[in-house]
């Protein structure tokens, strides 16, 4: 059994948002709700009571309609909430006023900058002014190449306010890459900013904008949001081309205009990794991201009104969406764009003080770095503030949770939260009334009926099976952009266990009601025939101070699979065969001799997706002689290179 590390305290639970909402449950239910258990076992048995209260309990703005909150007639695909709804995204993310802060950005630079709840609702107002000025009406599209700064929110709840669809990436894109996400959606308007900050260098964002216009015929306005230079010359984009405060003082502000949407209206079309073809274009509706993201924030994560949420992400990333919510919760968001170790390693602790950061998220990969370069902001850094700590992007491993508890905060619920891209959201993570166990998620989300399939499609406990979920949600996507006849869709979440979404992820339900996840299921290695989830080498390997980062795949090899890992090494550390040796035996003794790799080899970079996860499968097609289907989603595809031609994979 996993060892339990930390716990919340009778008055922290009943301080919880979830607590409440389980007392007006039983009073509504006529039930006993005595534990997480119990609420997630009445959330799935009863999914049309469960989300009417989530509707109710979290102060939804919008008429559910009087109807059920659940139409579903047996297909997951098909399941429809609230089909009677009328409500406007943005309006719920707009219901506080006052000159308290709504939003605090901190540049890599050094700036920081605080808008308030009313001077956030008035440059909304006048965005949207704008963008209706310019054409955009409900089911436009509307696009942000954007670092995660302020102005990034403003457009986004600017173009939710007309009923129109929101899109993103970061500006660390190239224009193919670009090119690949937004000229499949074509929108009208692109905002952008001058250019962004990394590693204490600038970068400029308009050539490739002035690039994407030549390709994109659909862009009829480009919105310039200075960053790098106060007055930055636009004059390539042409009469397309605007500074932001040139079009906010084109407009008068004042009361803002919702359009009310149905539920299941788009609201957001966010894109897969694109490692292996051209990105796929997800449309998730208003109506389903709204009550999902209240339901974790609110209920998963204790997020309430004057609580500060900082979440390391860029708009490229689906946590992008997820930290933007707060807001509906009432909650000041904390903004970052930039390198987290510039001008040093404490970089985000140091914003984490200094706000009174509430809710603190990251992946786990930035907690392995800070472990590795000895950061320990117990020591340093006054966070009496922070009541949660929030990772996700890959598997935090045991050694993770123990490095947050010994060397960030002791009194802290460290959750561990996993979803995707494709649900805009969790499956599992986060319960402020529950433990946390070493080396897992705390428990499976309200509403999502979520277990570990076996081999026979039946639900397993205590060993790893394939993530499937067996209740409708929210945040099923609306359907993929340009797929009319829903095949592709339900091909990617439905073929394998029909009527059942089917993840990708291999996960174990622990006895407790904790899932820990073992790697992506397309990663799976299977030598012998034996299924590893690459996550419980990574568990192994992280262990080793020598070791910064690592990367394991499978090489097709005599008629079967060998597990070959590629290491990269602290600087002036070399992979002797000692070090070899050790790692094997890290390996060894903590899994099962399958595990152990047939091949160690150094790297001196791992290739990861601009969102920061490893790309295995990439890997893997590099070593077997295959070409990589789409380079642009990479954030360094240059390290490819390193696993071209290795002759020590000839033998």
């Amino acid at each position: 059994m996993s060892e339990q590390l930390w716990a919340p305290s009778q008055e922290r639970i009943r301080e919880s948002d979830l607590y409440r909402f389980a007392r007006l449950a039983e009073q509504a239910h006529g039930l006993s709700l005595p534990d997480y258990d119990a609420i997630w076992a009445w959330s799935i048995a009863q999914p049309e009571a469960f989300w009417q209260q989530v509707w109710d309990f979290c102060g939804v703005i919008g008429d559910d309609g009087g109807g059920p909150a659940l139409k579903h007639d047996g297909d997951l695909i098909d399941a429809t909430f609230f089909p009677n709804a009328k409500l406007n995204f943005a309006q719920n993310f707009l219901r506080q006023s006052g000159d308290g802060a709504a939003i605090i950005f901190h540049a890599e630079n050094g700036e920081r900058h605080e808008l308030s709840w009313d001077q956030l609702r008035d440059q909304v107002s006048r965005t949207a002014q704008a963008l209706k000025s310019y054409g955009v009406t409900p089911g436009d599209r509307v696009a942000g190449f954007m670092p995660n700064m302020a102005q990034s929110i403003i457009a986004m709840l600017a173009t939710a306010s007309l009923g129109a669809v929101w899109s993103s990436c970061s500006p660390d894109f190239g224009v193919s890459g670009v090119f690949d996400r937004f000229g499949q959606i074509e929108p009208k308007v692109l905002f952008t900013a001058n250019g962004y900050f990394y590693n204490g260098k600038s970068f400029d964002s308009l050539a490739t904008v002035s690039a994407l216009l030549q390709r994109m015929p659909s862009i009829t306005k480009v919105v310039v949001v200075p960053l790098t230079e106060d007055d930055p010359d636009i004059s390539a984009l042409g009469k397309k081309g605007i500074l932001y405060a040139d079009m906010l003082q084109q407009q008068t502000g004042g009361e803002i205009n919702f359009v009310a949407m149905d539920f299941n209206a788009p609201l957001y079309i966010m894109f897969s990794s694109g490692t292996t073809g051209v990105p796929k274009c997800i449309v998730h509706r208003a109506g389903g991201v709204l009550p999902q993201h209240l339901k974790e924030h609110r209920l998963q994560c204790d997020v309430r009104p004057n609580d500060r949420v900082f979440y390391f992400t860029t708009c490229g990333w689906m946590m992008w969406n997820w930290l933007v919510s707060g807001l509906a919760s009432g909650a000041t968001v904390v903004l970052f764009d930039g390198s987290p170790f510039y001008p040093d390693t404490a970089r985000l602790a140091d914003i984490v003080a200094q706000d009174h950061v509430t809710h603190f998220g990251t992946s786990a990969k930035y907690l392995d770095a800070c472990a590795k370069a000895g950061l320990k902001p117990i020591e340093s850094h006054d966070l009496s503030s922070l009541r949660a700590i929030l990772s996700t992007g890959s598997v935090l491993s045991p050694e993770g949770f123990d490095y947050v508890y010994a060397h960030w905060k002791k009194d802290v619920c460290l959750s561990s939260i996993a979803g995707g891209t494709d649900i805009v959201g969790c499956f599992a993570g986060g319960s402020p009334i529950s433990p946390v166990y070493r080396g897992e998620c705390q428990k499976r989300h309200l509403g999502m009926d979520v277990q570990a399939f076996d081999d026979d499609g039946q639900p397993t406990i205590g060993r790893p099976g394939e993530l499937v979920c067996r209740s409708p949600h929210p945040t099923q996507p609306l359907n993929f952009w340009h797929d009319d006849d829903g095949s592709r869709y339900r091909k990617a979440y439905y073929d394998t266990y029909p009527g059942v979404w089917h993840h990708g992820d291999m996960i174990e339900i622990s006895e407790h009601g904790g899932v820990i996840f073992h790697g992506r299921s397309d990663a799976t290695l299977n030598p012998g025939g034996v299924r590893i989830g690459t996550a419980e080498i990574y568990r192994q390997v992280e262990r080793l101070d020598e070791v910064l980062d690592s990367v394991v795949v499978g090489q097709t090899w005599d008629d079967d699979v060998r597990v070959v890992l590629f290491v990269k090494l602290r600087d002036a550390i070399i992979l002797d065969e000692d070090l070899i040796k050790r790692i094997k035996t890290e390996i060894r003794t903590n899994t099962t001799p399958r595990h152990v790799p047939a091949k160690v080899l150094s790297v001196s970079d791992i290739p990861r997706t601009k969102s920061g996860k490893i790309t295995e499968l990439a890997v893997r097609d590099v070593i077997h002689g295959r070409a990589v289907k789409n380079i642009h989603a990479l954030a360094n595809p240059e390290a490819l290179d390193l696993f071209k031609d290795r002759v020590e994979l000839d033998d």
